[in-house]
């Protein structure tokens, strides 16, 4: 068993299956989640439940946190009895949240006045690539931190890369999660307005997937296109928030506006807790 020890903070739809790969990879890891039941499936495979954050902070080597939004993950961090209220000088905690660049300035600040180390490492890839262990990490920091915790991003991805100080790994996430967008509406319209002009959605789909412009994404997708369906992989409501960071990071490209209301609206409209893909669910109709 690996001698390093691991806090998780976080056991959604992601965080479930990457603390997973990292028991199987022999790490001893500790969870916390605010909804207590949420643990049962990680402690049944081998994980320890920490009594509250600050013993998960000041009780591990390194901490990641899996959580939904910004104010999420400073409350983790900066609450009275937050991963930082205990003794955590030496320690590394690692933020694989999307937040914005700014947050994660925060956390790093709020992390070296109490003597620890901060890396931000936002992941492109939701459950399928999170149980599969082939997540792609977008890390940001200094390359101690990274060094340190790169044998962590080994189990947890196919590809992890140091693209820049803390801010730059955020910054990233939100860019790739702008190129998701563009294609997933893209891909509803394309089909939409197929249909409109009584081209079958198979049809259409076979034409995009089996062509130059079809790509992993399109090919995911179309399945839940077909059948109608769409359980969250990637709730719909998340891409909606990213892409609200983005514009507030200064995204001021032509589609982005746009692209942004359609998510928008798609989540008011009651699809937030569905796939990304049901983008076009909201647009057929």
């Amino acid at each position: 068993m690996n001698t390093t020890k691991i806090g998780w903070a976080g056991l959604g739809n992601m965080g479930i299956p990457m603390v997973s790969n990292l028991l199987k990879a022999g790490y001893a890891v500790q969870v916390f989640n605010r909804t207590r039941n949420k643990e049962k499936d990680v402690l049944d495979a081998g994980a320890t439940a920490a009594g509250n954050l600050s013993k998960l902070g000041s009780g591990n080597d390194i901490t990641l946190t899996m959580v939904s939004d910004d104010a999420a993950a400073k409350e983790l961090f900066t609450a009275p009895e937050g991963l930082l209220a205990g003794e955590v000088k030496g320690k590394l905690f690692i933020n694989v949240s999307t937040v914005s660049p700014e947050t994660s300035r925060f956390l790093e600040e709020s992390c070296i006045n109490k003597g620890a180390a901060f890396m931000e490492a936002p992941v492109s890839g939701s459950v399928k690539p999170a149980q599969d262990g082939t997540l792609i990490i977008l890390a940001g920091g200094t390359e101690d931190a990274y060094q340190k915790a790169k044998p962590l991003f080994d189990v947890l991805g196919k590809l992890s890369l140091l693209v820049g100080p803390v801010g730059a790994g955020s910054a990233a996430k939100l860019a790739i999660n702008y190129f998701l967008g563009l294609n997933l509406q893209g891909l509803a319209e394309t089909v939409l307005f197929a249909q409109a002009n009584g081209v079958k959605t198979e049809d259409m789909l076979t034409i995009i997937n089996e062509g130059a412009c079809g790509s992993g994404i399109t090919k995911l997708k179309s399945p839940a296109i077909l059948k109608g369906e769409f359980p969250a992989a990637f709730a719909l409501k998340h891409l909606a928030k990213d892409l609200r960071l983005a514009k507030e990071q200064g995204l001021d490209a032509p589609l982005s506006t746009p692209l942004y209301e359609s998510f928008k609206q798609a989540q008011e409209a009651g699809l937030g807790d569905e796939d990304v893909m049901a983008i076009y669910k909201h647009l057929d109709k």
